[in-house]
């Protein structure tokens, strides 16, 4: 393992938050709080952890609904399927047109096969497997239209866009069924539960909140203002461990019991965390702009060990991704191994039990969007405008296919191809797509 640095040691010392801090602000209070900074010394230093964890003794929590963002409720992206090993673009359907430098929305299956890509636009639309669409329904005017992934539940797919208002939309024809105003900016996906969706929203000046929103009116049931700064994290569930969590570009994870909606904890990683937070056997595996991949333990916000990536690239203390190798990619985690990208370029792999590096594998750019792993292979998109296959076991590069913009969308997989979307090409007026890939007729 790398070895770990004084930054490591002080950011966890410094940052692990003490369990059961009561109360949430009222509906409709979106100011920060006090009283929800980390006590000064609170929790162990990564020191105090014995390594490797030991994963056999810290039981896996369910994914509940399986058609939403990441897989499931732990924000996991592992999907169950083998790809082929050889591909070709079978289609390609015009999507998104922005330049916002957010990860794109991801594709979405519906019960019927179809593929629901919402982008930003503003607009969502069901695509056929064939390549022909359906239904397309315009949700909103915002200048970066949504870069949400819909959740598919109970014949709806529920969406955010970026002028705060969260939209239920039927599967079966498009037509708006609600639509609900929560703030200013419904960046992150929504996560879905029992009826329940889960949100973060943004407020300017920087701010945020969490959301629970009745998915059959859309009414707002709970609210707590507690974000300093704006959260772009879809929410992660572990519901045997009774908490949700997310990021926000203050540096922060908060988390909440789930049962009760009470305080639990926080933690600062020391550079914003804009990409959703993976959830394994009790682990919340956090990506970071301060250069790192974080394990803190989902019950009581404890840091377990920090992955820092390529130090080359890393060579201050400050959170600029840029310089630091900055972590903006949402983690795949499968059967004890962490698959994560880095602005540093490389696509790595770590050990869920000790942080250590299995292998890195370079690509030509940045790499901001979301991993995807099946059973035998990592899927993840580049700056490079490429969408790479790599193998799960020594990272070795597959195949790779080359689109029109920079992929930052998490790769989707079913039994009938491989789906995903791009940014629009700089300085064009072509549109970012929307492919399906698969094994050659």
């Amino acid at each position: 393992m790398r070895e770990r640095t004084r930054r490591d040691l002080l950011r966890v010392a410094g940052g692990v938050g003490v369990a059961g801090l009561a109360g949430c602000s009222s509906l409709g209070d979106n100011s920060p709080p006090g009283g929800d900074s980390p006590a000064a010394g609170a929790g162990p230093t990564f020191d105090d952890v014995e390594l490797p964890l030991d994963l056999a003794a810290r039981p896996q929590s369910s994914d509940g609904l399986a058609s939403q963002f990441r897989q499931g409720l732990r924000n996991h992206g592992h999907v169950d399927a083998t790809i082929p090993e050889t591909v070709e673009v079978r289609w390609s359907v015009p999507a998104n047109r922005g330049e916002h430098s957010a990860s794109k929305g991801s594709p979405m299956q519906t019960p019927s096969g179809d593929i629901l890509v919402a982008d930003d636009t503003g607009r969502i639309q069901s695509i056929a497997v064939d390549g022909t669409t359906n239904w397309a329904t315009n949700l909103s005017d915002a200048k970066w239209g949504s870069h949400g992934t819909p959740a598919v539940a109970e014949g709806s797919a529920y969406v955010g866009t970026y002028d705060g208002v969260v939209s239920a939309v039927s599967v079966a024809s498009g037509e708006i069924e609600w639509q609900t105003d929560i703030g200013d900016a419904a960046a992150a996906s929504p996560t879905y539960h029992d009826g329940t969706l889960y949100v973060a929203v943004e407020f300017s000046p920087p701010s945020g909140a969490a959301v629970a929103l009745d998915a059959e009116s859309g009414e707002e049931v709970w609210r707590d203002g507690r974000p300093t700064d704006h959260p772009h994290s879809t929410v992660a569930v572990d519901l045997d461990r009774d908490r949700f969590l997310f990021g926000a570009n203050d540096g922060r994870v908060y988390a909440w019991s789930f049962a009760d909606r009470e305080r639990a904890w926080t933690f600062d990683t020391g550079g914003d965390v804009k990409a959703p937070i993976a959830v394994s056997r009790g682990i919340a595996v956090v990506p970071s702009w301060a250069g790192t991949v974080t394990a803190v333990d989902v019950t009581d916000g404890a840091g377990l060990w920090s992955f820092e990536t390529d130090e080359s690239v890393s060579p201050s203390d400050e959170p600029d991704p840029i310089r630091t190798g900055g972590v903006m990619c949402a983690p795949a985690v499968h059967d004890g191994t962490v698959y994560v990208g880095s602005h540093d370029t490389n696509v790595y792999a770590i050990d869920l039990a000790t942080g250590e590096e299995l292998w890195s594998t370079p690509t030509d750019g940045w790499i901001t969007g979301n991993v995807t792993v099946t059973n035998g292979h990592v899927l993840v998109g580049s700056y490079d405008e490429h969408l790479y296959a790599l193998d799960r076991e020594d990272g070795s590069v597959t195949w790779a296919v080359e689109g029109n913009g920079e992929v930052t969308s998490a790769p989707f997989v079913t039994d009938d191809g491989i789906y995903y979307t791009e940014r629009a090409p700089e300085d064009t007026d072509e549109p970012g797509m929307c492919y399906r890939l698969a094994a050659p007729e």
